[in-house]
C-alpha cells in the first residue's frame, strides 16, 4: 500500500448521538512495514471511534509504530502510580522473525488488545497521553517521542544519592530502629505470594505450549518432506508401486498441511494467550514493586522530619539543661 495513502488521516463528519451510550473503540489495523535494513519498522493504523466530548470527533485514523505504543505506556506507567497498566507485547531483536508475517500478525492483534485494555478502564481513558495518542499526527508523536526518550531512563546513582543512603543509615542510628522494607499486610502479602506463584505456573505452562506448537511444525515438516521424497521415488517405478508410492506423498503432504494449520491455531489460541497472562503478571508485579517503593520512601520522609524534630527541639533542651545547672550553681555560692 502506498506510504502517502497509507498516512491519510480525517474526520468523518457524521453528527453525534446524544442519546447514545458513551463509547470508545480503538482497532489497530492494516501493519506495513516501512524503511530498509536496520532503520525498517512496521506501522499500524490506528482508528478510533468514539462519542466522548473530549475527543475531536467521532472517528479519527493515525499511523503508530511501536515505539509510540512504548511511549503511551511508559506515561501511563510514570504517571498512574498504584494503577495496573495492560503489558506490551515483546520486541523481538532476531531480524528474520521481526518482519515475519506470523510475528507482524500476533504483534498486530497484541497491541489492538494494549490499547483497548487502556480505552476500557475508567481511569486511564480520561489520559491526556491516550488522547495524544490516538489523535496527534506522526509529526508530533516523533517529537514527542525524542522529547520524552531521556525523561524516563534510569540515571545511575550519584554522590547525592550516596549521601541520603549515608543519612538514612545514620536515621536509623539516631532513632534506634530499622525501617521496614516492606509494608506488613497480611491480606497484602498474601495477594502478592499469590502472583509470584501465578507467574512461575504460566511461566511454566507457557513453555510446555510453546514445546507442544514446535513439536507441531516439526512433525508437519517432516511429513513434508517425507511426502516429496515418496512422490519423486513414485515417478520412478512403475505401474502399481509408483502409484502407491505418489499416493502415499500426497497423503503425507496433506497431514504435513493440517499438522502446520494445527500448529499455527496453537500457537494463536494457546501460546500466545499464556504470554499475554504472563505479561499481565509480570506488569502486576511492576505496580507491586512501584508501591514497595512509595512504602520505601515514606518511611524515609517520616524518618527525615523525625530528625528534623530533634534537630528543632535540641537547642531549647540544651538552653533549659544549662538555664537549670546555672541557677544550681548560683544557689549553692549563696
Amino acid at each position: 500500500m502506498d506510504q502517502q495513502q497509507r498516512s491519510s488521516s480525517g474526520y468523518s463528519h457524521s453528527p453525534r448521538s446524544p442519546s447514545s451510550q458513551p463509547y470508545l473503540s480503538v482497532s489497530v489495523t492494516d501493519p506495513v512495514k516501512l524503511g530498509n535494513g536496520v532503520q525498517a519498522y512496521i506501522s499500524y493504523r490506528v482508528i478510533t471511534k468514539t462519542n466522548l466530548p473530549d475527543y475531536q470527533g467521532p472517528e479519527k485514523i493515525v499511523i503508530r509504530r511501536y515505539s509510540d505504543f512504548v511511549w503511551l505506556h511508559d506515561r501511563l506507567f510514570e504517571k498512574y502510580k498504584g494503577v495496573f497498566i495492560p503489558p506490551l507485547p515483546e520486541k523481538s531483536a532476531v531480524e528474520k522473525f521481526r518482519f515475519s508475517a506470523e510475528f507482524i500478525e500476533m504483534r498486530r492483534q497484541a497491541l489492538d488488545v494494549f490499547v483497548n485494555r487502556i480505552a476500557s478502564h475508567q481511569e486511564l481513558q480520561k489520559s491526556e497521553d491516550l488522547k495524544t495518542f490516538l489523535q496527534a499526527e506522526e509529526e508530533t508523536m516523533e517529537r514527542l517521542r525524542a522529547h520524552e526518550s531521556s525523561y524516563f531512563k534510569k540515571k545511575p546513582a550519584d554522590l547525592l544519592q550516596i549521601f541520603k543512603d549515608v543519612q538514612s543509615r545514620v536515621s536509623d542510628v539516631v532513632l534506634g530502629k530499622e525501617k521496614p522494607v516492606e509494608e506488613s499486610n497480611p491480606d497484602y502479602e498474601k495477594l502478592k505470594h499469590y502472583i509470584f506463584e501465578l507467574e512461575n505456573h504460566l511461566a511454566e505452562a507457557q513453555k510446555h505450549a510453546y514445546r507442544l506448537v514446535k513439536r507441531h511444525r516439526e512433525l508437519g515438516q517432516s511429513l513434508s518432506d517425507f511426502g516429496k521424497a515418496a512422490k519423486l521415488l513414485g515417478a520412478c517405478e512403475a505401474d502399481g508401486l509408483g502409484k502407491a508410492l505418489t499416493e502415499l506423498g500426497a497423503k503425507s503432504e496433506t497431514l504435513s498441511i493440517r499438522l502446520q494449520k494445527e500448529a499455527h491455531q496453537l500457537l494463536m489460541n494457546f501460546e500466545e494467550p499464556l504470554k499475554d497472562y504472563v505479561r499481565a503478571v509480570q506488569s502486576i508485579k511492576a505496580t507491586i514493586a512501584e508501591r514497595a517503593n512509595a512504602f520505601r520512601q515514606q518511611c524515609e520522609l517520616a524518618e527525615t522530619m523525625k530528625l528534623k524534630e530533634i534537630n528543632l527541639y535540641a537547642p531549647f533542651a540544651l538552653s533549659s539543661a544549662l538555664f537549670s545547672w546555672i541557677s544550681f550553681m548560683c544557689l549553692g555560692i549563696t
